[in-house]
């Protein structure tokens, strides 16, 4: 038992580093996979409120709705960040005097302005190093495409590669059942982060608005894409408005009651509605949360901290199939029972609470799982 624990340990930390050194290449791997999940669930939402449409039809539409979201959020930052930009310059006076006051609280003598702290610092650096990252991240954008296009042009033929690495036909049935829990839970995970960050951004928007910080709805969609980011993305989007409330508003005040304002919705949101519909579903111990954000973050950086619940609930997944690694699925679970994601079924659009049972599109799978023999 100790020699296999040990072999288990050593298997991990050289994942780790292979995952660490060949992170360019898997990286966009990972985010064209996670595209992949969310690309099909939403090819199942279409079928199933839109039937009418013929099933060939429904991947193009899915593909249509995502590139119309991606690319209207690209102009909508692209949009509001210039002028967001623009805004700051004529902060700078406001910006001195809270310099000002900041340094008469620590004693300083003469506090620098905002010049010289531009001066001080290495723009030129900073900014050829905000281009090489902004290039890298374009580069990065095509390659995951590259890898979506080849995922989805591929997904026919997986039926066939999972009959020709699982000859048996229970191996098979366990194989197709691991897979629908991997994907049950990602898209679970997405559905509930979707619709409680929603929640979050709209309920931010309007305290930004009555509190009348500038830029609100910009804040609000960054809000937004922060709350898929564990832990760190909900601290980010109650700190930094209030921070920027300091700047444009006259007084402190304001900026409190907008910190507690938000502090508020992320509080009855993460800890009220959030809890009620993810349910025990993804079954995931709230430190193995916060350990895999740490894990993936120190690995692939913000990507992997983005994609860091997903993949460790495949992990979990995949470590419950095998018994020399089962004891790691269980500590990474919530009640001991890595085997199941409850609460819905399988083959349910994304959102969608059925009975426990299996429905007819499980029971499909499963004949083909079991077809060839």
């Amino acid at each position: 038992m100790v020699s296999k624990t040990a072999l288990v340990i050593l298997a991990v930390v050289a994942c780790g580093a292979v995952l660490y050194w060949l992170r360019e290449i898997f990286t966009p791997l990972a985010l064209a996979l996670f595209l992949a999940v969310l690309i099909d669930g939403l090819v199942r939402l279409i079928r199933k409120h839109w039937p009418w449409l013929p099933k060939k039809a429904s991947l193009p539409a899915a593909l249509v709705i995502a590139l119309l979201a991606f690319i209207s959020a690209v102009l909508f930052i692209a949009n509001n960040a210039a002028s967001f930009a623009l805004q700051l310059v004529d902060y700078t006076p406001r910006l001195n005097q809270l310099l000002a006051q900041a340094a008469a609280m620590v004693g300083v003598e003469v506090p620098p302005t905002v010049s010289q702290l531009f001066q001080q610092l290495n723009v030129t650096a900073f900014v050829r190093d905000l281009a090489g990252r902004l290039q890298g991240f374009a580069s990065d954008a095509v390659f995951v495409l590259i890898y979506l296009g080849f995922l989805l042009a591929s997904r026919r033929g997986w039926e066939r590669k999972i009959v020709g690495l699982f000859p048996e036909r229970e191996e098979r049935q366990e194989a197709v059942e691991a897979f629908l829990r991997i994907r049950d839970g990602v898209e679970q995970y997405l559905w509930v982060q979707t619709v409680t960050g929603i929640m979050i951004g709209v309920g931010s928007w309007i305290a930004m608005a009555i509190a009348g910080l500038d830029h609100a709805a910009f804040w609000a969609f960054l809000i937004f894409i922060a709350s898929y980011i564990p832990i760190v993305g909900g601290i980010v989007g109650i700190l930094l408005p209030p921070v920027f409330g300091l700047v444009e508003f006259d007084n402190y005040w304001r900026a409190i009651i907008l910190l507690a304002a938000l502090q508020g919705i992320q509080f009855v949101v993460g800890n009220i509605i959030q809890p009620r519909m993810q349910g025990r579903s993804l079954n995931m111990d709230p430190v193995a949360v916060l350990l895999s954000l740490a894990f993936w973050g120190a690995l692939w950086g913000l990507p992997g901290m983005f994609l860091s619940t997903p993949l460790t609930v495949m992990a979990m997944v995949i470590l419950a199939q095998f018994s020399g690694t089962r004891w790691i699925a269980v500590l990474l679970s919530e009640d001991g029972e890595p085997e199941k994601l409850r609460d819905r079924d399988p083959h349910a659009a994304p959102g969608e609470k059925l009975p426990a049972d299996r429905s007819e599109d499980t029971a499909k799978a499963k004949s083909k799982a079991g077809s060839s023999t």
